[in-house]
């Protein structure tokens, strides 16, 4: 991910901010300029919780090259507390361990240096509970 855009979602990355209309309640993550439900244009900040469930998830066998010291690991669909769904890996656990339902809870991990900058890029992955 190159450097510009990684800086501008830091909030999102460390602390899951998120946006929830004024108008409707709805919760946008990313956040979003306009509500993909209402319309609206304003929003207040809001944390979502690090907890959540497993609603989908695959096992990567064949993977990108800076990730191919992890084959395999799992990505899942995770729902979190409020509803809002994220797309996260899974660590900490072998893929036979996971299950749609299973409980789990966010955390932050290294994901990957970038390239010439050597920058350590962050980010959040899910853990079972």
């Amino acid at each position: 991910m190159p450097t510009p855009r990684y800086t501008r979602e830091i909030p999102q990355r460390y602390r899951l901010e998120a946006n929830k209309c004024k108008n409707c309640g709805r919760i946008s993550f990313p956040p979003r300029q306009i509500c993909p439900h209402c319309g609206g244009r304003n929003f207040e900040r809001t944390r979502l919780s690090d907890q959540g469930k497993i609603v989908t998830f695959t096992t990567i066998r064949v993977a990108p090259t800076q990730y191919s010291s992890q084959v395999p690991y799992s990505i899942a669909i995770v729902e979190l507390n409020e509803g809002v769904r994220i797309t996260t890996q899974v660590v900490d656990c072998k893929p036979e361990d996971l299950g749609v339902g299973k409980p789990v809870k966010i955390v932050f991990r290294k994901m990957y240096p970038e390239g010439k900058t050597g920058i350590i890029c962050y980010g959040y992955k899910a853990v079972l509970v």
